[in-house]
């Protein structure tokens, strides 16, 4: 489907499919937002992380206004469902009230909330324990979206709704391409029940899960599962074997997800490794410095087999994935880097529309004024020169003259 996309009819007739869809009301968004940002240095949920290059907007605004700008200009609602965890759950809800849901319809918004898994001793394999009289537990994975979306209703809230595609991203990347016609409108052209979107890997180790074939079926390995050594394969001509990375972008069916929901083949678990603070026999709680326990997680991508016609899209990184997930300092995906990823896109935007930014300006346009580089150009004056930091929320009428 990649290389389908670069034909230019098949993109024209995959955009008109997925305005078609969205026109309808036919597509709903499913928001995956149950981590904390510990490691960001941010002891709250990552939604809360103000990303936003100059406007400081929260994780939460960026794809809210996002999504209520597709809606708004596809003249039919789409209805948001945000996962959180039980370490999120509070005060995202408190945050999102608090801030009126950033103008998002509030009938059209429902959180619902994933399960847990308990943890063990990567030694003992015991269950680990929180407090004497509690287990250590953990949230169980973008994969526990499936069952928390059954087990909440939202799926039956899809239905009642009309809703046929269910287009799925993460909350810690604010260049996602939400509810994007092109890929709901290709996921629709190939009769696909379940699309993902792939970037091209910036090196072989990107932590990333990797986008493969196996007997003729799409599947992703998690990059904490394979091998370096398979991870740096190269083919006969020098070129990365697994160059396609998994972004956690997806478009579903809603019948395919209802039937998966209902089967009696559940979602495998993952182990991670991980540091668990946890008490010993006498109660006393300890911080490891290793790694003393082993976490389980699902993943939704482990649904690929499961779908017929299963298909990948790419998507340019520049355009569509910056997550972030570092405190400052890291070399990557950090909130500099993202931020500085998102100034990027938005430059190259004005410079389409025939404007110029300044070296060293940083630039931000809210999805309530441009979805992309086309909406932009049809409202910014040509020759526009940006020579400070600015958010561009409104052009007014009066700067077309």
């Amino acid at each position: 489907s990649t290389q389908q996309l670069q034909q230019p009819e098949f993109a024209a007739q995959a955009r008109a499919a997925g305005h078609a869809a969205l026109a309808a009301g036919e597509v709903a968004f499913v928001l995956t937002a149950g981590g904390q940002g510990s490691r960001l240095g941010f002891e709250h949920p990552k939604g809360l992380f103000p990303v936003g290059p100059v406007s400081g907007r929260s994780l939460f605004q960026v794809m809210l206004d996002h999504c209520r700008a597709r809606a708004e200009k596809a003249g039919a609602p789409i209805p948001v469902y945000i996962m959180t965890s039980p370490q999120t759950d509070e005060e995202t809800r408190a945050f999102l009230n608090r801030h009126h849901w950033f103008g998002y319809e509030p009938n059209d918004i429902r959180i619902f909330c994933q399960g847990v898994m308990p943890a063990v001793g990567l030694v003992t394999g015991q269950v680990l324990m929180s407090s004497r009289h509690e287990i250590f537990t953990n949230p169980d994975g973008h994969g526990g979206a499936l069952q928390a979306l059954q087990t909440s209703g939202a799926l039956t809230d899809m239905q009642r709704r009309g809703v046929r595609q269910v287009f799925y991203g993460q909350i810690d990347n604010p260049l996602l391409q939400i509810c994007d016609p092109v890929l709901i409108g290709c996921h629709r052209l190939q009769k696909s029940e379940m699309t993902t979107q792939a970037i091209r890997k910036r090196d072989p180790l990107q932590k990333v899960g990797n986008v493969v074939s196996v007997d003729g079926q799409v599947r992703i390995i998690e990059y904490s599962d394979l091998p370096e050594s398979a991870a740096r394969l190269v083919d006969a001509a020098g070129f990365p074997v697994l160059w396609a990375g998994s972004i956690a972008v997806h478009v579903f069916d809603l019948d395919f997800l209802i039937r998966q929901a209902e089967s009696q083949v559940s979602l495998p678990f993952h182990r991670a490794v991980k540091k668990i603070p946890c008490v010993d026999s006498r109660g006393i709680l300890s911080e490891p410095d290793e790694n003393n326990g082993v976490k389980f997680e699902r993943f939704i991508f482990d649904l690929l087999p499961a779908a017929k016609n299963a298909i990948v899209c790419e998507v340019d990184a520049a355009n569509g994935f910056a997550a972030v997930k570092n405190a400052p300092g890291a070399a990557t995906e950090t909130p500099e880097w993202v931020q500085a990823a998102m100034s990027s896109q938005f430059r190259r935007w004005i410079e389409a529309a025939g404007s110029s930014v300044a070296n060293g300006v940083v630039v931000e346009i809210s999805p309530l004024l441009a979805l992309d580089a086309e909406e932009l150009a049809e409202k910014l004056p040509r020759n526009t020169h940006f020579d400070e930091d600015v958010f561009l929320e409104f052009i007014s009428p009066e700067s077309h003259s």
